[in-house]
């Protein structure tokens, strides 16, 4: 189990959706923003499905959670850039005309150190989570070799490292200390839009403490059952991949 990449000089995460990168490996961006790494985000999808709720706004929902993601960049320390690719939720694809997107913004923010979900993972149920894998991976390789969209007016750029998350096989650890916990959670509470649906945290309720503190204690324990992986209290992990 490998543990603790070189701090890179700049770094892309792909999500599928505001969020997904937070859950995946904000601390990881945390650590890496406070040693003067500029972290970038790239979300695929609009999040426009994000909601229980039939009668919600959906352009109204769509802006506020590009603002969330803002924000939550902020909280990480993240200072690059934040890229909405907004393709509707729910209906993703990993085809050509994505993956010109996701190579653009590669070359054009040249990461030394790109991060996304693993898109070999079993039995995963939401398929913009596959298809961002598969855009990050078929990315990558479209970014790094110039007969690839070789109209863009950005020169090819070949990351020196690949991390992706969620994976069923992880090979390495980011270890996660105090402050890059605490900048994760804070990142994942900015997308208040979410804390019904994905957090389980009823706003405005008697309960919403206590809820609160369930999450953070379930994101938490994550982080410890990582951390294990590598004989660390706390961690992220991933599959990496360094040979691009």
């Amino acid at each position: 189990m490998g543990l603790n990449l070189p701090v890179p000089a700049s770094a892309l995460a792909i999500g599928a959706h505001p969020d997904d990168v937070e859950f995946g490996c904000g601390a990881t961006l945390a650590k890496w923003s406070a040693t003067g790494c500029v972290v970038h985000h790239l979300v695929c999808t609009d999040g426009s499905k994000g909601t229980w709720d039939p009668g919600e706004d959906l352009a109204e929902l769509v802006a506020r959670r590009q603002d969330e993601q803002r924000d939550a960049a902020k909280a990480l320390g993240a200072t690059g850039e934040v890229v909405f690719l907004g393709w509707p939720d729910g209906e993703l694809e990993s085809g050509p005309r994505q993956r010109r997107e996701v190579a653009y913004w590669i070359r054009g923010l040249r990461p030394e150190v790109v991060l996304g979900h693993d898109p070999w993972k079993r039995y995963r149920l939401h398929p913009d989570h596959r298809h961002a894998g598969f855009l990050t991976v078929d990315g990558v390789v479209a970014a790094r070799d110039p007969h690839f969209f070789p109209d863009q007016d950005v020169e090819h750029h070949r990351p020196s490292a690949l991390l992706l998350f969620e994976a069923d096989e992880p090979d390495h650890v980011e270890e996660a200390g105090d402050e890059a916990v605490g900048r994760k959670l804070a990142a994942l509470e900015a997308h208040r839009s979410q804390l019904r649906s994905t957090m389980r945290v009823d706003p405005g309720s008697a309960e919403e403490e206590a809820q609160l503190a369930a999450f953070r204690a379930r994101v938490n324990e994550r982080l410890v059952v990582h951390g294990k992986m590598a004989g660390v209290a706390r961690g992220e992990a991933f599959k990496a991949i360094t040979d691009l």
